[in-house]
């Protein structure tokens, strides 16, 4: 994330509620929280002083440090303490000034069923997350911008564990291997995916393009070219993605070292992906095609309708009903179609046998295939194959 996200984060606009109002807030999200997890939270200050509790022993250093590593990871972090237990926390925040925090501290990870006592921890960090959300206690804005910081941090990292005994020859070496891989999770919409293939692709582009930034550039800009071109393939508005392409264009020149490349990188993924997510109106007919396209082209392998509707970008019960309305067919139905179809063809034209056929043709066994292959043909394999 560059400067002026980070910025725009911190400075999002939040209402500023009054002091009473934020005082019942608080006492809210504290009784709902031990209602919901068993778990007692404490209010405190700027300084790690507890908030209500005169005479406290304080453990200021430890306190503050918990609401800092919140802030720096945009979530709960579950920090050991002096006395080996252990505690989490959250900022309270009004716009980007944090104010103190609320925290649970002074809990033991001792009995219970292994790993059950972590489960419950995880989840009660989640939930107080959550609940001061709600009540407008942080600002969600610049925590989720945090999130999402540290997610490609650890995503890049894990990409450069991967790839530490991959070599490859060079740059173009690297295209060739992961732009399909690119371009299929893209046009199929899978985000998660895509963000693994970018960030092993960076690792590359550094390798090749270290201390040479305007290489390192035009290097990005060419991803950028090839995640638009399979945007536009999915649905996406040409003139929305080349629009934003000229725009972010213009940005790139502008930056001066490897990270802000990343970021605006990874960026322009993210606006790859809404542009595909946000146009409604690409023609049923085109994402039918695509459907059955894949059909054709896997046909060998095992099916469903979900598999094959996630594949062209359709829900699973829209993609029953575009073949249902253009077909008058099933997807099982179409389904056993095509393989029938590629049966026919394997068998005029190869001398396979009957059983190599039925599962080159994603049939479970040569006695269904028989029975499915003469209900839609009217002959038994062996026979059609001797009249061809």
């Amino acid at each position: 994330m560059n400067a002026d996200n980070k910025t725009a984060a911190l400075s999002a606009p939040h209402p500023c509620p009054s002091a009473s109002i934020r005082g019942s807030s608080l006492r809210d999200v504290r009784r709902e929280f031990r209602r919901a997890t068993g778990f007692a939270v404490v209010e405190i200050g700027i300084d790690g002083s507890l908030i209500g509790k005169p005479g406290a022993r304080k453990r200021s250093h430890w306190r503050t440090q918990v609401i800092r590593e919140a802030l720096r990871w945009g979530e709960a972090c579950v920090m050991p303490d002096e006395d080996g237990l252990v505690g989490w926390g959250l900022p309270l925040m009004t716009n980007s000034l944090v104010t103190g925090g609320l925290l649970v501290e002074k809990i033991s990870l001792e009995g219970g069923e292994p790993g059950e006592v972590s489960r419950k921890i995880r989840a009660a960090a989640a939930r107080l997350l959550d609940l001061m959300e709600k009540a407008n206690l942080v600002n969600s804005d610049f925590l989720r911008a945090r999130r999402n910081e540290s997610r490609r941090e650890r995503e890049r990292a894990e990409a450069i564990h991967a790839l530490k005994n991959r070599l490859y020859d060079s740059i173009r070496d690297l295209y060739l291997r992961e732009e399909p891989g690119l371009l299929a999770a893209i046009k199929r919409g899978e985000r998660q995916a895509a963000r693994e293939i970018i960030n092993r692709v960076l690792v590359g582009i550094y390798h090749a393009a270290r201390s040479r930034p305007q290489l390192l550039k035009s290097l990005a800009l060419e991803l950028v070219v090839v995640m638009s071109r399979a945007a536009v393939e999915s649905g996406a508005d040409p003139s929305e993605v080349l629009g934003c392409n000229f725009e972010s264009a213009t940005a790139l020149a502008e930056l001066t070292d490897e990270e802000e490349v990343s970021s605006w990188l990874c960026g322009m993924l993210e606006r790859v992906m809404d542009a595909i997510r946000d146009h409604k109106q690409f023609p049923n007919a085109v994402l039918l095609g695509r459907a059955v396209a894949f059909m054709e082209e896997h046909l060998g392998e095992p099916l469903d309708r979900d598999s094959v509707a996630r594949a062209a970008g359709l829900s699973g019960s829209h993609f029953s009903h575009l073949i249902r309305e253009k077909t008058g067919r099933t997807f099982t139905d179409l389904m056993a179609q095509y393989r029938v179809d590629r049966a026919k063809t394997m068998l005029r034209r190869t001398d396979k046998s009957i059983i190599q056929i039925a599962m080159e043709c994603g049939f479970e066994d040569q006695s269904y295939f028989s029975r499915v292959f003469k209900r839609y043909t009217g002959a038994a394999p062996r026979a059609y194959r001797g009249s061809a």
